[in-house]
């Protein structure tokens, strides 16, 4: 019989959490004592995935020493050809975690073609509860909760760039329907000051940066407002720092 994969969510950046166990503020306990139990483990950086697990550790001692867990990578550079391998020991009867770098994995994330094949496989896949940048974005922007789609990076290319802002905000319009973008968070001041400049001026434009974070901030506000307050260098404090960007067009 095979494995049990679960989709295990990490934290979206060092968390405070409370007294003797620092994730609970964000990962449930009967998560953490699911990871714990796992002696096999997919994720994009083997490094941070093992800093992870010690945290896990914390307050739910792992079932076996760290340096005895295997952990495989999956990240943007490895081949469909190698998806066979990870899937080989759930195959064999035992459970895996997939572990994202941040967040919950398959969203966003190079973790989906796997969680495909293992259903393919008939492998059973568990999602587990943890934080969704994306979705905690939605929920605090103040924007179409009933609508929205999320469109990964936008173009790098200044004219690309315009068109795709555009098109997103004529599909917004259109379909009163939210949009979610991501960016390279040193990129972040240049997305934002695009969208300001080519929507339109009542498009609501949405900030959410270091989500459940201490530094978490989140601002909802018309295009127009965001363009003046970077006239008056008052943009956010957001360079380097992981943001979910979101609009609306009425």
């Amino acid at each position: 019989m095979a494995g049990i994969l679960y989709l295990i969510p990490n934290t979206l950046g060092q968390t405070d959490g409370e007294v003797g166990d620092p994730l609970t503020s964000v990962i449930p306990v009967d998560v953490q004592a699911i990871t714990a139990k796992l002696g096999y483990f997919i994720a994009e950086n083997a490094k941070t995935a093992r800093a992870f697990l010690k945290l896990i550790n914390v307050a739910h001692p792992l079932a076996q020493p760290l340096q005895s867990i295997s952990i495989a990578e999956l990240n943007i550079n490895t081949p469909a050809s190698a998806l066979p391998a990870l899937l080989a020991p759930l195959l064999a009867g035992q459970d895996a975690g997939l572990v994202s770098e941040a967040g919950v994995p398959a969203v966003a994330d190079p973790g989906a073609n796997l969680v495909r094949m293992a259903h393919e496989h008939g492998i059973q896949v568990r999602p587990l509860v943890g934080p969704s940048s994306l979705l905690l974005a939605v929920m605090s922007s103040g924007l179409n909760g009933q609508s929205f789609a999320f469109n990964g990076y936008l173009p790098i290319d200044v004219e690309q760039r315009s068109k795709r802002i555009k098109a997103l905000e004529l599909r917004s319009r259109q379909e009163k329907q939210t949009q979610l973008f991501i960016e390279t968070p040193y990129r972040n001041a240049a997305l934002l000051e695009a969208l300001s400049t080519h929507c339109q001026p009542n498009t609501l434009i949405s900030v959410a940066t270091d989500l459940t974070l201490p530094s978490e901030t989140i601002k909802t506000q018309s295009a127009a407002r965001w363009k003046a307050d970077i006239n008056a260098q008052k943009a956010p404090n957001f360079h380097k720092k992981p943001t979910v960007f979101l609009i609306l067009a009425e």
